[in-house]
């Protein structure tokens, strides 16, 4: 996703996507946002679970993590993976949002247990 200002990209390779603000003043700024995630293999398929969203304070009341989330969530559908919202916040936002309710699935304690995995 990119709106020439706000990008977000997936880094797969952290295992998480981030919020970058192309008009910060220094490249060490321009992270401002992201969103950590865990994958977890079933027999029905990849399964991403949500686990951490943030944004920094100094774009709070911008609408920025719900770009973020938006953002992820499609991202995570259009591989064919099923979205697990673990993190609060994806989990009020979805509710919101029915239009993805057919690719969330509820968290169960294994997805919990990947999750605390993790963050080891």
């Amino acid at each position: 996703m990119t709106d020439q200002r706000f990008e977000v990209q997936n880094r797969a390779e952290e295992s998480r996507y981030v919020l970058i603000d192309h008009d910060a003043t220094s490249p060490a700024d321009q992270i401002i946002g992201e969103e950590d995630y865990v994958d977890v293999d079933t027999p029905g398929g990849i399964q991403r679970v949500l686990y951490h969203t943030g944004v920094s304070e100094d774009y709070s009341g911008q609408g920025l993590a719900s770009l973020l989330v938006r953002t992820v969530v499609e991202d995570v559908i259009a591989h064919h993976y099923a979205i697990v919202p673990v993190c609060p916040y994806v989990a009020a936002w979805l509710p919101k949002h029915p239009e993805y309710n057919d690719h969330i699935v509820r968290p169960r304690p294994h997805h919990l247990r990947a999750v605390a995995a993790r963050q080891k």
